[in-house]
């Protein structure tokens, strides 16, 4: 049977029906290191986080740690977040080659998502039902990538405490969101999380993350995931707008895990979704 293996900003612990395996990602303070996997106590990885005042950052799995998970599969489909931002895609792709060479006969077909979190598990759940029709490996993989074109990513993000951490925006621009409770929009594109508009407040910032799904082409009876960080409200509201405009659309709610919860931080959202 295929393996389907991802690492752990899928935010998929296990899958029932699939053989399914997630592979952590590390988040690291400067004196504590935190491993993205079931026994991750998430409480304490944000209090540690928001603590912090030094360098925060993240490391993705090696080529071993792929290795390992890859157990003695013969068909293996790997997804990983988006090689513009993590090493995560090149040490898969490297496990891969090699597997296959000490491995006669076997086949791994590695996805760099170019994304994150619920657009991943968008992949992986039509990984499963490719599966279950009974379709071939080769046949799996492609249509993996064409589904791929039909998917997209949003992201709200309450705070920008561990960006400006990890250096990615300055101190300043953190701190003047923070006071003023701008909520930062934006989606992955080319495999780069952009930023689209800033919003005061929930409510703004919800109303305008729909119309953006909308504006992307969004349609009745698509298939979307919310993932969030400690705000299983908002992830209801926008569920909810969802709904009352496309009422047959399948909405999945579920908690973020540690590398999208690092990213995401308290109150954050992430939405991935179909398009027409």
């Amino acid at each position: 049977m295929m393996k389907v293996v991802s690492d752990s900003s899928c935010n998929i612990r296990r899958m029932e029906g699939l053989n399914f395996e997630s592979v952590p990602l590390k988040i690291n303070t400067g004196d504590r290191e935190f491993v993205d996997d079931a026994s991750l106590d998430l409480d304490d990885m944000l209090t540690t986080l928001k603590a912090t005042r030094g360098k925060t950052g993240t490391s993705c799995p090696n080529i071993q740690d792929w290795l390992d998970s890859f157990g003695d599969a013969k068909q293996i489909l790997v997804t990983t977040i988006t090689g513009e931002l993590s090493g995560s895609y090149a040490a898969a792709a490297h496990a891969a080659r090699e597997y296959e060479q000490e491995n006669p006969g076997s086949q791994v077909c590695v996805v760099d998502t170019k994304s994150a979190g619920p657009e991943i598990r968008l992949l992986v759940e039509k990984a499963q039902e490719l599966l279950e029709q009974g379709l071939d490996f080769g046949t799996i993989c492609q249509k993996i990538r064409e589904y791929q074109s039909r998917t997209r990513l949003l992201f709200c993000l309450e705070s920008l405490h561990n960006l400006a951490q990890n250096g990615r925006i300055s101190h300043t621009i953190a701190k003047v969101a923070g006071v003023l409770g701008i909520r930062v929009i934006g989606e992955a594109k080319d495999g780069v999380l952009n930023p689209l508009h800033k919003a005061r407040g929930e409510k703004k910032a919800l109303d305008t993350i729909f119309s953006e799904m909308v504006k992307k082409d969004m349609v009745d009876g698509c298939r979307v995931r919310i993932a969030h960080c400690m705000n299983s409200e908002g992830a209801q509201m926008l569920k909810d707008m969802i709904l009352n405009r496309f009422p047959r659309s399948q909405v999945g709610i579920e908690p973020t895990g540690g590398l999208c919860s690092y990213y995401a931080e308290i109150g954050g959202l992430m939405i991935g979704y179909e398009v027409g």
